[in-house]
């Protein structure tokens, strides 16, 4: 199977791009390699990739639609799994463009080209952060989801009502993934983790937002990956019992489904940082600052009904998941002694 991963050089896109390579299939990767933060880090996640000979890549911005049209004309990919997105919180209240191309036009020109092309199953990232000003934990799927805090949130929640336009109209099968904060070995440097080890290796102070008290369901990259990989054949279908008089935004008479997928087990930030201190060995200087805007203070996901579909269950605790980060961390910067704490 030729299977499409969109930001195959990203963190999660390139960590399930060598998962599904290691099970066999042929992989087509596209990413833009743009410079949202280090390039050379992108380059090496690919140079992973690029070492088997069932990958393909093409450096591509989902944005230009011709290209991609083109791509989906000539491949005719039975699976996609649609990652590339711009990113973060605050970066979009400086380049609030960079989301509406990417997030909205680019992700309009993946639907088309999906359609155009009989894809059977279209799996993309929707985020945790669509549950805004919603503060009823754990996070159900089907509570609203129409008070986004941020504009990434709110592109976020625009994927969603798209994709299932085209579900609905087309028969498009779509499922859609809230991601609750990914972490692991080759991770984002805009992160909390990989910028935290990054200041604290310097001996730089690290900045703790909300007081250290924000709390996030972290979950390890592999267990999201291992959820990615099961629903591959998971795909939705028509439902005609669907009642329109108690509709949500999870489920739909459509072949269009969203899930939660996160670790269902909500962490103190203060917490992550103690680990994080732990496994490098060394103490971080803290500067305690209010929330800023866009942040939300809590995440909890409920992944009951990805774990029946799915039947896994993400269950990394961040003691080993920060620690097999470390572990790459160190390798890949060449960083071979701890400091003593």
């Amino acid at each position: 199977m030729n299977i499409l991963v969109t930001g195959a050089a990203g963190f999660i896109g390139s960590t399930l791009s060598a998962r599904l390579l290691s099970d066999g299939h042929d992989v087509t990767g596209v990413d833009n390699l743009n410079d949202y933060y280090d390039v050379s880090l992108k380059e090496a996640r690919l140079a992973r990739l690029l070492s088997h000979d069932n990958f393909t890549f093409h450096r591509l911005d989902i944005v230009d639609r011709k290209r991609i049209l083109d791509l989906f004309g000539r491949e005719k990919f039975p699976v996609v799994y649609h990652l590339a997105a711009q990113v973060g919180v605050r970066y979009a209240m400086e380049n609030p463009f960079a989301y509406i191309d990417t997030n909205l036009s680019g992700f309009g020109n993946i639907l088309e080209g999906a359609l155009r092309n009989q894809t059977a199953h279209l799996v993309f990232a929707s985020s945790s952060s669509v549950y805004g000003a919603n503060t009823r934990q754990p996070y159900s799927e089907h509570y609203p989801t129409e008070h986004p805090i941020s504009l990434y949130a709110a592109t976020k929640k625009a994927n969603e009502l798209m994709a299932h336009s085209y579900a609905h109209i087309h028969g498009l099968p779509v499922t859609g993934l809230r991601f609750f904060t990914v972490y692991g070995p080759w991770g984002r440097p805009d992160m909390a983790l990989f910028k935290f080890a990054n200041l604290i290796t310097q001996d730089k102070t690290i900045p703790v937002f909300g007081e250290g008290k924000m709390i996030r369901d972290f979950t390890f990259v592999d267990d999201i990956v291992e959820s990615l990989v099961r629903l591959k054949d998971k795909v939705p279908a028509r439902n005609p019992g669907w009642n329109a008089e108690e509709a949500d935004s999870a489920t739909s008479h459509a072949p269009y489904r969203i899930y939660n997928i996160g670790n269902k087990n909500p962490v103190q930030l203060m917490r992550y940082i103690e680990v994080l201190e732990e496994c490098l060995g060394k103490k971080a200087k803290k500067e305690f600052l209010p929330v800023q805007a866009g942040d939300m203070t809590s995440t909890w996901a409920d992944t009951s009904e990805l774990e029946a579909l799915t039947g896994f269950t993400p269950h990394t605790p961040i003691e080993t998941g920060i620690r097999k980060f470390v572990d790459w961390y160190r390798e890949y910067y060449k960083i071979r002694t701890a400091h003593s704490a």
